[in-house]
């Protein structure tokens, strides 16, 4: 039984004359997850964004680090359970789905 508590993604584009840097903040709580968008672009001001989801709508929610995990085992064990969909959350921070 593996739960992701907290998980941070940044990406940084050196694009000139405005570099821009996003980063993706997602913490578990009690209720369920809240994700928080950072966008700053040059010396604008950052623009922030947060999500927040109920822990139903995220039953068996696969984040990019366990994801990893989940590839290393099927690897390992050479199989791969047909229809094998689960919960996730996109680069947007919005409710998606991840098939493999």
């Amino acid at each position: 039984q593996l739960e992701t508590l907290e998980q941070e993604e940044q990406e940084c584009l050196e694009l000139r004359p405005h570099p821009t840097e996003k980063t993706t903040h997602i913490v578990s709580h009690e209720h369920g997850m809240t994700v928080t968008k950072t966008l700053q672009e040059g010396e604008a001001e950052p623009q922030c964004q947060g999500f927040s989801y109920s822990r139903a709508k995220l039953r068996g929610l696969l984040l990019e680090g366990a994801s990893l995990l989940l590839l290393r085992v099927l690897a390992r064990r050479q199989t791969m359970p047909p229809d094998l969909v689960f919960p996730a959350i996109n680069t947007e921070g919005d409710l998606c789905t991840s098939s493999y």
